[in-house]
């Protein structure tokens, strides 16, 4: 039947009419393909900030200083203005093609010290309480000693994070990493879910684990990584002080000039090397997965050595790049090469998944990331793997290629055109390069009629084609607002772009 889509229409329909069971949100959403941005203002004047975000909830824009020192927040407003003479409704005033006629100053917060930088990529928000998590730090060291640490991996002298009540912009808690390297490049090595927070260590390959009170204490939960259980340390200790005894006393019992009767004992030594409880547990998942597969014991020693000893340094040589939660018990755990865990764009470095149990310390399942079981799992789960946790109630609502068949469809199609396999999955969200080409918005049902396009930069293209230009999109998540912005490599400003529903 043939239903009109102006917006009278649809609120006279639900005057009359009842929407299915379970669809009346997706019913109510349809009112969004009529109230869509239909004005665009360029080159909006504005303050020469970073902007970052606008949070889930609608409530705050986030932005940074350019000198990387301050946080800046405003409130997204919407247009008012008024005139002293006769409007012309097809033009706005002067005054209302600012900056300050969308967004209200909250506060400026100054985070970062003398030496210390604001990491502008970085950004967490914990909706329920309307906390804001940001990241400060040094710059990198090539050169620091590894004592410990993975080899290859940059030391940052002093890593902070910063949990702030973003109502009024008071810091609430700090926790500092020293001498660590923790990837903050689009939030890769810290991930929030609920009141939990996982921070990635990758120069010490632990997995620190803290939640955050409704008090704003960030507090330690535990440490995943050399230990896996509260008591391992204790054990070992334990272990090693009664087997250098063991030893001690055995020296005592070999006779006074131990090399004429042609022994030589060395000294005891007090460092053991073991292998991390969490590599431990790895390669001990991957053997039983291949001790199992075969019944028969020659084929299964045949297996082993192929599948298990032929790549036991490989799999020993994996480090941590990242870490997100699937629930409040699991991690997914991301593995691959020291490169691929430093640098800003691991897409085409192979890499490894492990869903790992905190309460059972066990390893639950192991995959290559170019596996057909993983990718089968994201396309039917696909909620799961997003950068943030999903529990707020209007994203349980966004349509996905896991409980959308379109999507699913588009999904399919772009995995079978991928010149590469190396990565099935990902889904970072970061800056793209600018094109001079409108990004335009298509209703998805027929007559499919161009509904509103986007344009970035200025509204007469750029005049210098040779400047490499990137460009980011802040999206109002009810109303219909959207900023644009354009930048360039060098120092100059932005260019910031509104659109919006006049």
């Amino acid at each position: 039947m043939f239903r009109r889509h102006n917006v009278a229409a649809r609120i006279f329909d639900r005057q009359i009419s009842t929407a299915a069971p379970g669809t009346s949100v997706h019913h109510t959403r349809r009112f969004y393909e009529n109230l869509v941005p239909n004005c665009t203002i360029y080159e909006v004047e504005c303050p020469d900030h970073l902007y970052r975000k606008i949070t889930e909830d609608g409530q705050y824009l986030i932005c940074f200083s350019r000198n990387h020192q301050d946080l800046i927040v405003y409130r997204p407003t919407w247009l008012s203005y008024s005139c002293k003479e006769e409007c012309n409704t097809n033009d706005l005033p002067p005054k209302a093609k600012r900056f300050e006629s969308f967004f209200s100053q909250l506060y400026c917060v100054s985070l970062a010290s003398s030496n210390e930088l604001i990491c502008k990529d970085f950004f967490l928000y914990m909706e329920s309480n309307q906390f804001g998590l940001f990241a400060t730090s040094t710059t990198q060291n090539h050169d620091a000693p590894v004592g410990g640490a993975v080899q290859g991996v940059p030391s940052i002298e002093k890593i902070t994070f910063h949990l702030l009540r973003l109502e009024d912009g008071v810091v609430l808690d700090q926790k500092c990493f020293h001498n660590d390297f923790i990837n903050l490049a689009h939030n890769m090595g810290v991930f929030l879910y609920d009141d939990l927070l996982a921070i990635v260590s990758i120069r010490y390959q632990t997995i620190h684990i803290l939640q955050i009170r409704d008090s704003g204490n960030l507090v330690d939960i535990r440490a995943i990584g050399t230990f896996c259980r509260e008591d391992d340390e204790l054990f070992l200790n334990s272990s090693t002080q009664n087997m250098l005894s063991h030893e001690k006393g055995k020296l005592h019992q070999l006779p006074e000039n131990p090399v004429e009767n042609g022994l030589h004992q060395s000294e005891p030594s007090s460092e053991y090397c073991f292998l991390s409880g969490i590599k431990q547990r790895l390669l001990s998942f991957i053997f039983r997965g291949i001790w199992n597969e075969e019944p028969d014991q020659a084929l299964r020693v045949q297996s082993l050595k192929k599948k298990f000893y032929f790549h036991f340094q490989d799999y020993v040589d994996l480090v941590i790049w990242k870490v997100q939660f699937l629930d409040r018990h699991h991690l997914l755990i991301k593995f691959g090469s020291v490169d691929g865990g430093v640098s800003r764009n691991a897409d085409q470095h192979p890499a490894f998944f492990a869903v790992y149990n905190m309460e059972t310390t066990e390893i639950a399942a192991f995959y290559q990331n170019t596996a057909d079981e993983l990718y089968l799992l994201f396309e039917q789960f696909c909620d799961h793997f997003h950068a943030t946790s999903r529990n707020s109630l209007y994203l349980n609502f966004i349509s996905s290629h896991s409980n959308n068949m379109h999507a699913r469809e588009q999904l399919r199609s772009a995995k079978n055109k991928a010149s590469s396999s190396l990565q099935l999955i990902s889904a970072t969200d970061r800056h793209r390069q600018s094109t001079d080409h409108p990004i335009k918005f298509i209703l998805r049902r027929p007559p499919n009629t161009l509904k509103f396009k986007i344009k970035t930069g200025p509204e007469a293209g750029s005049t210098d084609s040779r400047t490499k230009k990137i460009s980011s999109f802040l999206f109002h998540p009810f109303l219909p607002l959207a900023l644009s912005i354009q930048q360039n490599l060098s120092l100059q400003p932005s260019v910031v772009n509104i659109h919006f529903r006049k």
